[in-house]
């Protein structure tokens, strides 16, 4: 069995060059909410030295003469193409497994050696030819290498865009060019703990005696390790489905779904797991999309696929917050006659919690608080007596009051750079002379 991971390159700027082809080649910025500071950059931008988290005003101050192409975040933009992006994924492969916002994992049983090149580099001219998004694959036997894989696929232009882990000598050759704080599942703290060790590099962790490995790390460590020495062992389940802009729960329905109150139990679970993500990596979101998708194995029945993406006024990790406006999203895309196989949750816009500012227009101080002090209580309980045991009625039981409308989370949000929203308004669409 060998992985690909998708990646899609620098993911918000390459949504806009799609229909800003004129970009290509100069320096380009996505900012924050309220155009705060910049979030996503284009490689010219970071050759400038351009860091993610710059406050937008200082742009100016710190690039004195520079032209620099500045976007407000367009996620319903974002997620529409990233929609299209991962269905084209999905129907090159045999299983697919969405893993963030612009990363998903292929499960390729059937192929070997020059095959699996020539599937990754034709899939990148699929997407290429279909989105004009450019994509980085990694392929490889576990989901941990196929994830460095990637990383010299973006790096590396001799590769065309996806490069191939396949056997033990690349395995080792890779690794020992790959910094160990850069391999996924470590950390900040776990790279500085491993500095101390004299790792340095993902051989260096890779290299060491497992025995080594258990003394000083969890079953996560453990499990990178293994992955990194070719051993298959993270199931899709068990993926934390965290990055630096997104966490992401989605699965596959047991059967198809025609109701929108037996799909809206599942969205309240993935918006709620999303929401427990955040409070333990202690950050919060902003942004909150939905996607559903039909069975595209199914040609004898009607496909149908969509997302919604909603803008909260005050970054939250609150549970009943992110499910009652999942369930928005999902009331606002939701269109019946169709047999629905998936549904997933996204959370974007991720910031530490440590300075969450309340807005007037939608929390004040005191509900925040309860809001809180709810989420801890349900935590610590669920946390003694197995997860789960304290849950939302809307993730057990069917929603009876048909709350939960778009307008509700409504804010006025300064996005003064905002692009049009090319592909899901017919307001938008571009004019061709």
């Amino acid at each position: 069995m060998m992985y690909a991971l998708v990646d899609v390159d620098n993911c918000f700027v390459s949504c806009e060059r799609a229909f800003r082809p004129d970009l290509v080649g100069k320096p380009v910025v996505v900012l924050s909410n309220n155009d705060g500071c910049v979030v996503a950059r284009s490689n010219e931008a970071k050759l400038m030295g351009i860091k993610e988290g710059t406050p937008f005003f200082q742009l100016a101050d710190l690039f004195p003469g520079q032209l620099i192409y500045a976007f407000s975040s367009n996620y319903e933009l974002y997620a529409d193409m990233t929609r299209r992006l991962m269905n084209i994924v999905r129907r090159a492969s045999h299983e697919f497994h969405r893993y963030s916002i612009d990363e998903g994992f292929c499960l390729l049983p059937d192929m070997e050696g020059d095959a699996l090149k020539e599937w990754g580099e034709d899939l990148y001219e699929q997407i290429r030819r279909g989105l004009g998004m450019p994509v980085s694959i990694g392929i490889a036997p576990t989901k941990t290498l196929a994830k460095v894989a990637s990383k010299f696929a973006k790096k590396y232009p001799g590769y065309h865009h996806c490069c191939l882990i396949d056997n033990d000598d690349k395995r080792e050759t890779a690794l020992r060019l790959f910094p160990v704080g850069d391999v996924w599942g470590i950390g900040r703290r776990w790279e500085r703990k491993l500095a101390a060790l004299n790792v340095r590099t993902a051989y260096d962790f890779a290299a060491h005696a497992e025995s080594w490995v258990r003394s000083y790390f969890n079953i996560v460590g453990m499990r990178t390790w293994r992955e990194l020495n070719g051993i298959d062992c993270i199931p899709f389940d068990d993926m934390e489905m965290v990055t630096k802009k997104s966490i992401c729960t989605s699965r596959s329905f047991p059967h198809n779904l025609t109701n929108i109150e037996d799909i809206r139990t599942h969205v309240a679970n993935y918006a709620a797991r999303c929401a427990e993500k955040l409070r333990r990596q202690h950050s919060v979101a902003t942004v909150i999309q939905v996607f559903i998708d039909t069975n595209h194995f199914r040609d004898d029945l009607p496909q149908y696929g969509m997302s919604y993406v909603l803008t909260l006024p005050t970054p939250t990790n609150a549970t009943v917050s992110i499910v009652s406006c999942a369930l928005a999203c999902l009331e606002k895309m939701f269109r019946q006659g169709y047999a629905y196989k998936r549904a997933g949750v996204i959370v974007m816009d991720i910031t530490p919690d440590s300075a969450v500012q309340t807005s007037f227009l939608d929390y004040d101080s005191e509900r925040y608080k309860r809001l809180r002090r709810l989420d801890e209580a349900v935590d610590r309980i669920n946390k003694i007596n197995g997860r789960e045991t304290v849950v939302l009625g809307s993730q057990q039981y069917t929603a009876k009051d048909g709350k939960g409308k778009a307008s509700d989370f409504a804010s006025a949000i300064r996005r003064d750079r905002k692009s049009p929203n090319y592909t899901t308004r017919w307001s938008d669409i571009i004019d061709v002379e």
